[in-house]
């Protein structure tokens, strides 16, 4: 089966080895990643040769990983972008420079040519963000310290696409060295062009263009918009040969605040996914097992060598940002894999006449095997390494909640807030069921006393088991705002009467809790902030019931201003000037007030005539 092969024979094949090999490798444990790549070697030419074009589906499946890239951009407003930006640039400096620098040197000693051995080393540098977050995604790491940890390092490796894409014309051999160094640089400056006019384009026109496709009232329109808006940032980087994934990321990322991410992201997963798995499959159908039958030791040496100088890389890494014992291994191998970036590296390098085309198709072999085997390590992993490291490090998973539960009121998340939730209600004789996420935080409360499940709130069978179809209330307590949103879309869609008390960190995650029709929820900060106002009157002077009732007074003013500006919350200007108005009322209504009592005191104390 090749390009000419009637579209909905080609569909079939895709679709019917996808529905067989991933269930089956779900079965073994070993994960849908593997099943795809199972499945792409199972059908390619190396297998039943159902299709031989491996190279035109890749291409077109690396739009599956685009998406991904976009719907993460979606979940990181620019903020906690910017927050992240040590990481970025720092840890993903070090593993990126780390790694190139050791594998040159490596090369070099065994006597490579030192241009092959840095364009093999870039490219080797480079590891899965399709693979790592998919996999991260599938066990619920994302908002673990290695799921921002991996997705960090992958950012910069993504951004250091327009370094390397410039230089490998400077690697070229001295016959093609001349003719292409011009043109490295007028692609960087190009690349930089376009990143820049992705920025201030998305700033200005995406929000208002978006707006304008939505009061059509039609559906599908904002679902062709929403693929229209990513495919047409991937073409532009794809345009100056720059990573398609790292546009879509950045569109994401400058929408991550507006009213349209959720309608965005709801219209866009069910592609992703489905493209995703054609990337696997694809990867799977590229090995190209003849170069790898031919030298088979210097396939295994050159796979093992990268992955194993990776690893001396990132094991330092691991111990100083620092991250848990027991998610080190995930840490480590999801960065040790090689990349599908690799790949355009090898590509690139191959037409700037920097390495030859049997030494690309080597190296592409290396770095596709190495995909292959990131799985299948991470179930030995699993099953072998993971229980002693967690247990080394006092962190091992505790049983995740089984048994049916049935009390009236369930909390989830146990931390500093939940805890003091619960111990009120269970001093008052209400028993609750208590699900808490983090394995540390369960053993730790364990040990005071108290009896809590582990598990995840975001996973619907969980909820049933702890009995959400018959509990009254939910009190959300989660700390991770992502987390706590996507627990009250689960309840409110599956469980409608269960009554919902939520905890909100800031007004944003007020807003959002609110959006979903949640009416019970309270700002953590609020009531303790105003104690301590109450506090700082009573220092100075004012009566203790002069404190309390202009404390409350300013309660009831800021839920007021917050449920007035929570209309425009996707229009900051306006809620800078909703947020003005009302400090500026409630300061002229107080100081009126205390006008008015200054006078009446002087009136009482002035003598009668």
């Amino acid at each position: 089966m090749d390009a000419g092969t009637p579209w909905l024979l080609t569909s079939l094949v895709y679709l019917g080895a996808a529905v067989l090999a991933v269930p089956l490798a779900r079965l073994l444990g070993l994960g849908s990643i593997i099943g795809y790549l199972a499945a792409g070697i199972a059908i390619g030419p190396w297998g039943l040769q159902l299709v031989t074009d491996a190279a035109a589906i890749l291409q077109f499946a690396q739009f599956g990983v685009v998406l991904m890239l976009f719907l993460v951009g979606l979940e990181l407003e620019p903020r906690r972008l910017w927050a992240l930006r040590r990481p970025i640039f720092g840890w993903g400096s070090v593993q990126l420079l780390g790694s190139t620098a050791l594998m040159l040197l490596a090369g070099v000693a065994l006597g490579v040519d030192w241009r092959l051995a840095l364009v093999a080393a870039l490219a080797f540098s480079m590891s899965s963000t399709a693979i790592g977050l998919g996999v991260l995604n599938e066990r619920n790491l994302m908002a673990t310290t290695s799921g921002r940890s991996v997705l960090s390092v992958s950012l910069l490796q993504d951004v250091a696409a327009i370094p390397i894409l410039a230089l490998l014309p400077l690697l070229a051999l001295p016959g093609a060295q001349a003719a292409a160094a011009d043109g490295g640089w007028l692609a960087a400056t190009k690349a930089v062009g376009v990143i820049g006019l992705i920025v201030l384009g998305g700033r200005l026109a995406l929000r208002p263009l978006l707006r304008w496709i939505a009061r059509s009232d039609t559906p599908e329109i904002f679902t062709a918009a929403s693929l229209l808006l990513v495919v047409a940032t991937a073409a532009l980087m794809e345009s100056v040969g720059l990573s398609m994934a790292l546009g879509a990321f950045l569109a994401g990322v400058l929408l991550a605040e507006s009213e349209y991410r959720r309608e965005l992201e709801t219209d866009l997963q069910p592609f992703k996914g489905l493209l995703l798995g054609l990337f696997f499959i694809a990867v799977g159908m590229s090995i190209d097992f003849a170069v790898v039958l031919a030298q088979p030791l210097l396939t295994l040496a050159l796979v093992l060598g990268f992955l194993l100088l990776k690893a001396l890389v990132l094991l330092p890494m691991a111990h100083w940002m620092p991250i848990p014992l027991a998610e080190r291994p995930v840490f480590v191998l999801l960065l040790a894999q090689g990349g599908e970036f690799g790949f355009v590296v090898l590509q690139g390098a191959t037409l700037a006449g920097a390495i030859g085309a049997a030494d690309a198709s080597l190296l592409v072999a290396a770095v596709a095997l190495s995909m292959l085997l990131t799985p299948l390590l991470l179930a030995g992993i699993d099953r072998w390494v993971a229980p002693r490291l967690a247990s080394a490090g006092r962190t091992q998973r505790p049983q995740e909640i089984a048994e049916p539960q049935h009390a009236p009121i369930i909390i989830a998340g146990f931390g500093r807030y939940g805890q003091i939730v619960g111990r009120l209600l269970n001093a008052n004789g209400l028993s609750a069921t208590v699900l808490e996420h983090d394995a540390d935080q369960v053993e730790t409360v364990r040990r005071f006393g108290w009896r809590v499940f582990y598990g995840d709130a975001t996973r619907l069978d969980l909820l049933r088991t702890a009995g959400a179809a018959q509990a009254r209330v939910l009190v959300l307590a989660i700390d991770d705002i992502d987390q706590s949103v996507a627990v009250a879309r689960l309840v409110r869609e599956h469980f409608p009467q269960l009554q919902i008390v939520a905890r909100a960190r800031n007004v944003t995650h007020y807003y959002r809790l609110q959006q979903l029709g949640v009416e019970l929820i309270e700002r953590e900060t609020l009531d303790a902030a105003l104690m301590s106002g109450r506090s700082v009157f009573e220092l100075m002077g004012w009566e203790r019931h002069a404190a309390r009732n202009q404390a409350l007074r300013f309660r009831r003013h800021s839920i007021e201003l917050m449920q007035r500006m929570a209309p425009h919350s996707g229009d900051e200007k306006k809620l800078i000037a909703l947020a003005k108005q009302g400090r500026e009322q409630l300061e002229a209504q107080w100081a009126a007030e205390r006008a008015e009592q200054a006078q009446a005191r002087g009136d009482w104390q002035r003598p009668t005539e």
